[in-house]
């Protein structure tokens, strides 16, 4: 595995200055962000799913979803890319590794609960799980490793914290407590885990400034730019069913 990208990914997790990903669903947007100026790319497991047809949840076939990431890799050649890949769709960490190598990903999500399942996977189990993807990936991956607690509720920060700190001992590089909002429980878990920390961007997260001021160092919207592109296109096609002009 070659560890340009994976290095440039790596060096743009910056606290304070955050890397700010526009997650994309295919070739066509992954060239709209990189157009834009942004300096890497990352995909939705949960927007490309709903464009091949599937459900998210791990129910895309591996296969599917590796091709997709690799013809937004393609598209944006040179510009690293950070793949989505829920909790590896039950690969050996070793073939994961293998094949996110292959559809030229610099970097991947990876969760702590079972897709579908609303259930926590054992943090002990998690950080063995992470510790193999790091030994086979060496440094040439970058690992987002999600805290999927606040998914199912408020949870207990120190949870969270703990459960974070024993993703970065084994080898992760960013933490991503998705779904977390809260300003003073965002501020607090940066500092506590002094290490670069993803946010997702949603209707209650405080503004890209304002989580910079936080300390965040990457900031992500999963499925949401999709989801509002494709509710603009539902609105054209009712406005061709209506009789009307679509533009």
């Amino acid at each position: 595995m070659t560890t340009d990208n994976a290095s440039a990914l790596r060096a743009l997790h910056v606290p304070g200055t955050p890397l700010i990903l526009p997650n994309v669903w295919d070739a066509a947007s992954a060239r709209a962000v990189r157009e834009a100026g942004f300096p890497a790319v990352a995909t939705s497991s949960a927007a490309v799913a709903h464009v091949l047809g599937y459900d998210d949840g791990e129910h895309t076939p591996v296969g599917e979803m590796m091709a997709a990431i690799a013809r937004v890799a393609r598209a944006v050649e040179g510009v690293p890319v950070t793949a989505d890949v829920e909790r590896g769709y039950g690969l050996a960490p070793a073939e994961l590794v293998e094949r996110l190598a292959e559809a030229g990903a610099a970097g991947c999500n990876l969760e702590d609960s079972l897709p579908g399942r609303g259930e926590m996977v054992d943090p002990g189990e998690q950080t063995e799980f992470l510790a193999e993807v790091r030994a086979a990936a060496g440094d040439a991956l970058v690992i987002n490793a999600r805290v999927d607690l606040y998914l199912y509720g408020k949870a207990p920060r120190q949870e969270a914290v703990a459960r974070g700190r024993r993703y970065l001992e084994a080898g992760a590089d960013c933490v991503y407590p998705i779904l977390l909002a809260d300003e003073d429980e965002i501020r607090a878990l940066v500092s506590e885990l002094g290490a670069p920390v993803n946010v997702y961007f949603g209707e209650r997260t405080p503004g890209i400034g304002r989580l910079a001021e936080l300390g965040v160092a990457r900031i992500s919207f999963g499925s949401g730019l999709h989801e509002a592109s494709h509710a603009r296109t539902r609105e054209l096609i009712a406005a061709i069913k209506d009789g009307r002009g679509p533009f």
